[in-house]
């Protein structure tokens, strides 16, 4: 395993990157936060993502100026 992954509860690897975008589109869907409770760096990865996707719109919701 290298540093950038991780292991969720369905035993399948998500790298760090994973567990971002996961907690961004938990985020983006309006779901609860449902960050691993066994790897507290994979949790860290879901948590920020979760905040970042709070702060921004997700893609089609984004307004283009034409």
């Amino acid at each position: 395993m290298n540093k950038e992954q991780t292991k969720n509860t369905a035993n399948s690897w998500m790298t760090d990157e994973d567990w971002f975008n996961l907690g961004k589109a938990d985020a983006w869907a309006n779901k609860n936060k449902q960050p691993p409770e066994e790897n507290c760096q994979a949790a860290s990865m879901y948590e920020l993502g979760y905040c970042e996707g709070k702060i921004g719109l997700p893609p089609t919701e984004r307004i283009t100026k034409a």
